[in-house]
Protein backbone atom coordinates (compact mmCIF):
# COMPACT_ATOMS: atom_id res chain seq x y z
CA UNK A 1 0.00 0.00 0.00
CA UNK A 2 0.93 3.75 -0.97
CA UNK A 3 2.77 5.32 2.42
CA UNK A 4 1.56 8.83 3.29
CA UNK A 5 3.47 11.81 2.55
CA UNK A 6 1.82 13.92 4.91
CA UNK A 7 -0.62 14.00 7.97
CA UNK A 8 -2.94 17.27 8.97
CA UNK A 9 -6.66 18.55 8.80
CA UNK A 10 -8.58 20.55 6.31
CA UNK A 11 -9.93 23.37 8.18
CA UNK A 12 -13.66 23.99 6.57
CA UNK A 13 -15.49 26.54 8.86
CA UNK A 14 -16.05 25.26 12.40
CA UNK A 15 -15.06 21.69 10.83
CA UNK A 16 -11.89 19.66 10.84
CA UNK A 17 -11.57 16.64 8.62
CA UNK A 18 -8.32 15.10 9.85
CA UNK A 19 -6.53 13.50 6.20
CA UNK A 20 -3.56 11.42 4.78
CA UNK A 21 -1.70 13.02 1.75
CA UNK A 22 -0.75 10.65 -0.82
CA UNK A 23 1.07 11.41 -4.47
CA UNK A 24 -1.83 10.84 -7.03
CA UNK A 25 0.58 11.14 -10.18
CA UNK A 26 4.10 9.09 -11.01
CA UNK A 27 6.68 10.32 -13.44
CA UNK A 28 7.22 6.82 -15.94
CA UNK A 29 10.45 8.53 -17.89
CA UNK A 30 13.17 5.77 -18.27
CA UNK A 31 16.09 7.03 -15.87
CA UNK A 32 19.44 6.63 -16.69
CA UNK A 33 22.81 6.43 -14.94
CA UNK A 34 26.29 8.51 -15.69
CA UNK A 35 28.81 5.40 -17.12
CA UNK A 36 32.55 5.12 -18.10
CA UNK A 37 31.88 4.48 -21.69
CA UNK A 38 35.21 1.81 -22.08
CA UNK A 39 33.48 -0.07 -19.74
CA UNK A 40 30.29 1.09 -18.21
CA UNK A 41 31.59 1.85 -14.60
CA UNK A 42 29.10 4.25 -12.73
CA UNK A 43 30.55 8.06 -12.39
CA UNK A 44 30.75 9.11 -9.19
CA UNK A 45 30.86 12.47 -7.36
CA UNK A 46 32.94 13.81 -3.99
CA UNK A 47 31.33 16.16 -2.23
CA UNK A 48 33.60 18.86 -1.91
CA UNK A 49 34.23 22.27 0.19
CA UNK A 50 34.81 25.22 -2.24
CA UNK A 51 36.67 26.69 1.06
CA UNK A 52 38.57 24.12 2.56
CA UNK A 53 39.16 21.84 0.01
CA UNK A 54 38.12 18.57 2.23
CA UNK A 55 35.26 15.99 0.82
CA UNK A 56 32.03 16.40 3.10
CA UNK A 57 30.13 13.69 4.93
CA UNK A 58 26.44 13.86 3.89
CA UNK A 59 25.95 14.39 7.44
CA UNK A 60 27.31 17.77 7.58
CA UNK A 61 26.17 19.30 4.68
CA UNK A 62 23.10 22.10 5.22
CA UNK A 63 21.80 24.66 3.41
CA UNK A 64 23.05 28.01 2.75
CA UNK A 65 21.68 31.33 1.06
CA UNK A 66 24.07 33.48 -1.02
CA UNK A 67 23.15 37.30 -0.36
CA UNK A 68 23.62 39.76 -3.00
CA UNK A 69 26.83 40.73 -1.87
CA UNK A 70 28.46 37.38 -1.83
CA UNK A 71 28.01 36.64 2.18
CA UNK A 72 26.63 32.98 2.92
CA UNK A 73 23.90 32.38 5.43
CA UNK A 74 23.90 28.83 7.01
CA UNK A 75 19.95 27.72 7.91
CA UNK A 76 19.84 25.07 10.17
CA UNK A 77 16.82 22.77 10.91
CA UNK A 78 15.33 24.46 13.35
CA UNK A 79 15.17 27.80 11.23
CA UNK A 80 12.69 26.16 9.65
CA UNK A 81 10.41 23.73 11.91
CA UNK A 82 10.07 27.19 13.72
CA UNK A 83 8.82 29.29 10.90
CA UNK A 84 5.62 30.76 11.56
CA UNK A 85 3.49 28.96 9.04
CA UNK A 86 0.07 29.05 10.42
CA UNK A 87 -0.76 26.21 7.71
CA UNK A 88 2.12 23.66 8.69
CA UNK A 89 -0.64 20.92 9.38
CA UNK A 90 -3.73 22.28 8.30
CA UNK A 91 -5.23 22.92 4.52
CA UNK A 92 -6.77 26.01 5.44
CA UNK A 93 -10.06 26.67 2.91
CA UNK A 94 -9.82 30.62 2.02
CA UNK A 95 -12.78 30.22 -0.40
CA UNK A 96 -15.11 28.89 -2.92
CA UNK A 97 -14.10 29.70 -6.98
CA UNK A 98 -16.04 28.72 -10.03
CA UNK A 99 -14.12 25.97 -11.74
CA UNK A 100 -14.23 26.87 -14.90
CA UNK A 101 -12.35 30.55 -13.79
CA UNK A 102 -9.17 28.54 -12.83
CA UNK A 103 -6.45 29.04 -15.70
CA UNK A 104 -4.73 25.56 -15.62
CA UNK A 105 -1.45 27.44 -16.19
CA UNK A 106 -1.55 28.22 -12.43
CA UNK A 107 -1.77 24.14 -11.63
CA UNK A 108 0.97 21.95 -10.59
CA UNK A 109 1.17 18.41 -8.99
CA UNK A 110 -1.83 16.71 -7.72
CA UNK A 111 -2.38 14.65 -4.25
CA UNK A 112 -4.92 11.95 -3.25
CA UNK A 113 -6.67 13.19 0.16
CA UNK A 114 -7.75 10.08 2.44
CA UNK A 115 -10.02 10.65 5.38
CA UNK A 116 -7.84 9.64 8.41
CA UNK A 117 -9.75 7.10 10.91
CA UNK A 118 -13.31 6.59 11.64
CA UNK A 119 -14.14 10.15 12.72
CA UNK A 120 -13.03 11.96 9.94
CA UNK A 121 -15.06 10.05 7.72
CA UNK A 122 -18.39 11.81 8.19
CA UNK A 123 -17.02 15.45 7.64
CA UNK A 124 -15.26 14.25 4.43
CA UNK A 125 -17.96 12.43 2.45
CA UNK A 126 -19.63 16.07 3.61
CA UNK A 127 -17.39 18.15 2.00
CA UNK A 128 -16.68 15.77 -0.95
CA UNK A 129 -20.73 16.03 -1.92
CA UNK A 130 -20.71 19.61 -1.60
CA UNK A 131 -18.09 19.73 -4.00
CA UNK A 132 -19.33 17.54 -5.84
CA UNK A 133 -22.46 19.08 -7.52
CA UNK A 134 -21.37 22.93 -6.62
CA UNK A 135 -19.06 23.35 -9.98
CA UNK A 136 -16.96 25.03 -7.59
CA UNK A 137 -13.30 24.09 -6.47
CA UNK A 138 -11.96 25.35 -2.99
CA UNK A 139 -9.55 27.61 -2.94
CA UNK A 140 -6.72 26.76 -0.18
CA UNK A 141 -3.12 27.06 1.53
CA UNK A 142 -1.20 24.23 2.64
CA UNK A 143 2.52 23.91 3.34
CA UNK A 144 3.69 20.39 2.00
CA UNK A 145 8.04 19.63 1.85
CA UNK A 146 9.06 23.43 3.38
CA UNK A 147 7.01 25.35 1.23
CA UNK A 148 3.86 27.21 1.16
CA UNK A 149 1.30 26.72 -1.52
CA UNK A 150 -2.00 27.56 -2.65
CA UNK A 151 -3.87 25.32 -3.76
CA UNK A 152 -7.17 23.69 -5.03
CA UNK A 153 -9.49 21.28 -3.40
CA UNK A 154 -11.94 19.05 -5.79
CA UNK A 155 -13.10 15.86 -6.68
CA UNK A 156 -12.38 13.06 -8.93
CA UNK A 157 -13.24 9.56 -8.88
CA UNK A 158 -15.36 9.96 -5.52
CA UNK A 159 -12.19 11.43 -3.73
CA UNK A 160 -10.81 14.45 -3.05
CA UNK A 161 -7.94 16.01 -5.09
CA UNK A 162 -5.43 18.24 -3.49
CA UNK A 163 -4.28 20.42 -6.56
CA UNK A 164 -0.84 22.28 -5.83
CA UNK A 165 -1.24 25.76 -7.12
CA UNK A 166 1.69 27.94 -8.33
CA UNK A 167 1.86 31.92 -6.81
CA UNK A 168 0.86 34.68 -9.43
CA UNK A 169 4.52 35.96 -9.53
CA UNK A 170 6.02 32.03 -10.57
CA UNK A 171 3.66 32.54 -14.03
CA UNK A 172 6.43 34.37 -16.56
CA UNK A 173 5.00 36.51 -19.16
CA UNK A 174 5.15 35.30 -23.01
CA UNK A 175 8.44 36.51 -23.70
CA UNK A 176 7.61 37.02 -27.19
CA UNK A 177 5.62 39.26 -29.45
CA UNK A 178 2.26 37.90 -30.10
CA UNK A 179 1.73 37.87 -33.71
CA UNK A 180 0.94 40.89 -36.08
CA UNK A 181 -2.40 42.16 -35.21
CA UNK A 182 -3.16 43.07 -38.83
CA UNK A 183 -3.26 39.82 -40.14
CA UNK A 184 -6.08 39.39 -41.63
CA UNK A 185 -8.10 35.76 -41.59
CA UNK A 186 -10.56 35.82 -44.46
CA UNK A 187 -13.75 34.30 -43.37
CA UNK A 188 -13.72 31.08 -45.41
CA UNK A 189 -10.02 30.40 -44.02
CA UNK A 190 -11.48 30.32 -40.11
CA UNK A 191 -14.82 28.43 -41.48
CA UNK A 192 -12.26 25.65 -42.93
CA UNK A 193 -9.96 26.00 -39.84
CA UNK A 194 -13.59 25.29 -37.27
CA UNK A 195 -14.56 22.49 -39.65
CA UNK A 196 -11.25 20.78 -38.86
CA UNK A 197 -11.26 21.50 -35.25
CA UNK A 198 -14.91 19.95 -35.36
CA UNK A 199 -14.13 16.48 -37.38
CA UNK A 200 -11.61 15.51 -34.70
CA UNK A 201 -13.86 16.77 -31.79
CA UNK A 202 -13.75 13.90 -29.18
CA UNK A 203 -14.96 12.70 -25.52
CA UNK A 204 -11.81 13.18 -23.29
CA UNK A 205 -10.35 9.54 -22.88
CA UNK A 206 -6.33 9.40 -22.82
CA UNK A 207 -6.07 6.05 -22.17
CA UNK A 208 -5.96 6.12 -25.90
CA UNK A 209 -2.81 7.68 -26.56
CA UNK A 210 0.46 6.15 -25.62
CA UNK A 211 4.26 7.20 -24.85
CA UNK A 212 5.82 6.34 -28.28
CA UNK A 213 9.05 7.47 -27.58
CA UNK A 214 9.14 6.21 -24.45
CA UNK A 215 8.17 2.60 -25.68
CA UNK A 216 10.59 2.60 -28.79
CA UNK A 217 13.53 3.76 -26.03
CA UNK A 218 12.43 0.69 -24.00
CA UNK A 219 12.84 -1.60 -27.28
CA UNK A 220 15.75 0.17 -27.77
CA UNK A 221 17.15 -1.16 -24.19
CA UNK A 222 16.22 -4.27 -24.68
CA UNK A 223 17.89 -5.30 -27.61
CA UNK A 224 21.18 -4.31 -26.44
CA UNK A 225 20.65 -6.13 -23.30
CA UNK A 226 19.97 -8.82 -24.97
CA UNK A 227 22.86 -8.38 -28.12
CA UNK A 228 20.28 -8.22 -30.55
CA UNK A 229 20.14 -5.67 -33.53
CA UNK A 230 18.28 -2.41 -32.97
CA UNK A 231 14.57 -2.05 -34.02
CA UNK A 232 14.25 -1.08 -37.89
CA UNK A 233 13.72 3.16 -37.36
CA UNK A 234 10.33 3.68 -38.89
CA UNK A 235 10.33 6.61 -41.88
CA UNK A 236 8.44 9.31 -40.84
CA UNK A 237 7.57 11.62 -43.51
CA UNK A 238 9.64 15.32 -43.09
CA UNK A 239 7.38 18.28 -42.30
CA UNK A 240 9.84 20.86 -41.10
CA UNK A 241 10.17 23.94 -42.75
CA UNK A 242 7.09 22.80 -45.30
CA UNK A 243 5.38 25.81 -47.06
CA UNK A 244 1.60 26.46 -46.97
CA UNK A 245 0.66 27.92 -50.26
CA UNK A 246 -3.01 27.99 -49.63
CA UNK A 247 -4.26 27.50 -46.32
CA UNK A 248 -7.82 26.46 -46.96
CA UNK A 249 -6.36 23.76 -49.77
CA UNK A 250 -4.39 23.02 -46.92
CA UNK A 251 -7.20 22.16 -44.58
CA UNK A 252 -9.55 20.94 -46.69
CA UNK A 253 -7.20 18.44 -46.77
CA UNK A 254 -6.86 17.93 -43.26
CA UNK A 255 -10.51 17.84 -42.76
CA UNK A 256 -10.80 14.91 -44.97
CA UNK A 257 -7.86 12.76 -43.75
CA UNK A 258 -9.20 13.02 -40.40
CA UNK A 259 -12.77 12.04 -41.71
CA UNK A 260 -11.06 8.86 -43.57
CA UNK A 261 -9.22 7.73 -40.63
CA UNK A 262 -12.20 8.43 -38.37
CA UNK A 263 -13.85 6.63 -40.77
CA UNK A 264 -11.54 3.50 -40.90
CA UNK A 265 -11.63 3.24 -37.08
CA UNK A 266 -8.20 5.47 -36.39
CA UNK A 267 -7.37 7.74 -34.32
CA UNK A 268 -5.35 11.26 -34.63
CA UNK A 269 -3.16 9.57 -32.25
CA UNK A 270 -2.04 6.98 -35.16
CA UNK A 271 0.43 8.44 -38.04
CA UNK A 272 -1.34 10.72 -40.24
CA UNK A 273 -2.05 9.68 -43.99
CA UNK A 274 0.57 10.61 -46.33
CA UNK A 275 0.82 13.88 -47.88
CA UNK A 276 2.30 14.82 -51.68
CA UNK A 277 2.06 18.66 -50.77
CA UNK A 278 3.81 20.59 -48.44
CA UNK A 279 0.60 22.43 -48.05
CA UNK A 280 -0.68 18.79 -47.51
CA UNK A 281 2.16 18.14 -44.59
CA UNK A 282 1.88 21.46 -42.95
CA UNK A 283 -1.67 21.09 -42.66
CA UNK A 284 -0.95 17.26 -41.26
CA UNK A 285 1.37 18.93 -38.53
CA UNK A 286 -0.95 20.67 -36.76
CA UNK A 287 -3.72 17.95 -36.38
CA UNK A 288 -2.41 17.99 -32.40
CA UNK A 289 -3.11 21.53 -31.56
CA UNK A 290 -6.94 21.49 -33.35
CA UNK A 291 -7.22 18.13 -31.07
CA UNK A 292 -6.21 20.36 -28.04
CA UNK A 293 -8.57 23.13 -28.81
CA UNK A 294 -11.55 20.71 -29.40
CA UNK A 295 -11.25 19.28 -26.05
CA UNK A 296 -10.69 22.90 -24.46
CA UNK A 297 -13.80 24.17 -26.46
CA UNK A 298 -16.32 21.34 -24.41
CA UNK A 299 -15.66 23.13 -21.55
CA UNK A 300 -15.63 27.14 -22.11
CA UNK A 301 -13.69 29.27 -19.44
CA UNK A 302 -15.15 33.18 -18.04
CA UNK A 303 -12.60 35.59 -18.67
CA UNK A 304 -11.10 36.24 -15.35
CA UNK A 305 -8.61 38.62 -14.58
CA UNK A 306 -5.65 36.27 -14.50
CA UNK A 307 -6.61 35.07 -17.77
CA UNK A 308 -7.09 38.78 -19.28
CA UNK A 309 -3.60 39.81 -18.30
CA UNK A 310 -2.19 36.31 -19.55
CA UNK A 311 -4.07 37.24 -23.03
CA UNK A 312 -2.37 40.62 -22.56
CA UNK A 313 1.26 39.65 -22.49
CA UNK A 314 1.09 37.04 -24.71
Amino acid sequence: MAQAIWKGAISFGMVTIPIKVYSATEEKDISFRQVHVADGGRIRYKRVCSECGEEVPYSDIGKGYEMADGRMVVLEPDDFADLPLSSKKVIDVLEFVPADQVDPLYLGKSYYLAADGGPGGKPYVLLRDALEGSELYALVKVALRSRESLALLRTHENVLILQVMLWPDEVRDAAFAAPDEDIEIRKQEKAMAESYIDTLRGEFDPDQYHDEYRHALEQVVEAKAAGVPLPAESEEEETEGAEVVDLVAALRASVEAAKARRAGGGSSSEEPAKKSSPAKKTAAKKAAPAKKAAAAKKAPAKKTAAKKAAKKSA
